[in-house]
């Protein structure tokens, strides 16, 4: 049984309490901490699990075989450092941190400690639907992927949801799960700005088109549109030499009704990805105990941060922004 404390615990912290109490298999949650004690004692006593009110005092309980880091984006630095100096493993919500140096300061680290500790929470990865696109990606049938073309819909966000999260908090998704699809790496950005929907308001522009070219020749298109009003919607069509293929979307009763036939499109993006988060954890939870970690690892943290910095940067100019992702460290490699 593997040990875990959870750091955070807000929304989605107390979704992976829960599902990890209720729902999956091989973990126990013994710990939790916020610095809002009053919450932690809310979701930690009733399963029986050490309250604490600091990371730090969590990550050292030896009752504590790994953790789960879901504190707003910038706290997470100081408690995934935490936990390679002491050895743990540690999964950490997306993004691994908020600047592609403090992440890059992580990837050090962890390479210093020798070991790999850190999954990040990319859950598309996680997702049936995109796993079956790139096994068939893989099987070769379908030739060289050429460009692809995603979208991002969402039915509204608030006033407090600004032009940077639309890269930030949205497209960082398809920052990381496109290059991993296709094998590929980024090394360049552009965004343009099409006309804006009257939905928005004055700190948000919206939609938002963003091009990502990566080392091979290959560009990803992806729309951005979060005031679409119609619904929470993702798509991905990769076109290859040989054939193309679209994301499937999760499958869903249609109707006929009042004249028409519906295919119904959903409003929560959890319920869209439910299934991913419970694989995701379920699978850490797997590779932890046999002391491996197989996930998208602190490199990809460190990647994803330092290609949504050039498309904001793109943001203000339009220009294109070159990206320069290095060279894979050996540690990294698979």
């Amino acid at each position: 049984m593997l040990r875990i404390g959870v750091v955070g615990c807000g929304a989605i912290g107390r979704e992976h309490i829960d599902r990890i109490t209720n729902k999956l298999s091989g973990g126990k949650v013994v710990a939790v901490s916020d610095v809002f004690v009053e919450g932690a004692h809310k979701v930690g006593d009733p399963i029986g699990a050490t309250v604490y009110n600091n990371s730090a005092d969590l990550v050292n309980d030896p009752d504590v075989d790994a953790i789960i880091c879901t504190t707003p984006g910038f706290a997470h630095k100081e408690t995934v450092m935490q936990a390679i100096e002491i050895g743990k493993p540690v999964f950490c919500e997306k993004p691994l941190t908020t600047t592609a140096e403090d992440s890059m300061d992580i990837v050090e680290a962890e390479i210093a400690g020798g070991k790999h500790l850190i999954q990040v929470g990319f859950m598309r990865r996680y997702d049936k639907g995109y796993r079956q696109v790139k096994e068939m990606l893989e099987s070769g049938e379908f030739g060289a992927p050429l460009y692809l073309k995603c979208t991002h819909w969402n039915p509204e966000v608030g006033t407090n949801y600004d032009t940077p999260m639309a890269v930030y908090d949205t497209a960082i998704h398809e920052i990381d799960v496109l290059h991993w699809l296709v094998g590929d790496e980024y090394e360049s950005a552009q965004i343009m700005m099409p006309r804006q929907t009257k939905h928005t308001h004055p700190d948000l522009k919206d939609p938002q088109l963003m091009f990502l070219k990566c080392r091979s020749g290959l560009i990803a298109m992806v729309e951005v549109f979060v005031n679409c009003r119609f619904g929470y919607d993702i798509n991905c069509q990769i076109v290859c030499e040989e054939g193309v293929i679209d994301l499937p979307s999760p499958a869903v009763p249609t109707y006929r009704k009042s004249g028409g036939l519906t295919t119904p499109i959903g409003h929560d993006w959890k319920k869209r990805f439910i299934e991913a988060y419970d694989t995701e954890i379920q699978e850490w939870i797997n590779s932890t105990r046999k002391g491996e970690m197989n996930g998208p690892s602190a490199w990809d943290g460190f990647v994803a941060n330092l290609t949504a910095d050039a498309l904001v940067a793109s943001q203000q100019t339009g220009e294109v922004v070159p990206i320069d992702i290095g060279v894979v460290p050996e540690f990294y490699k698979k």
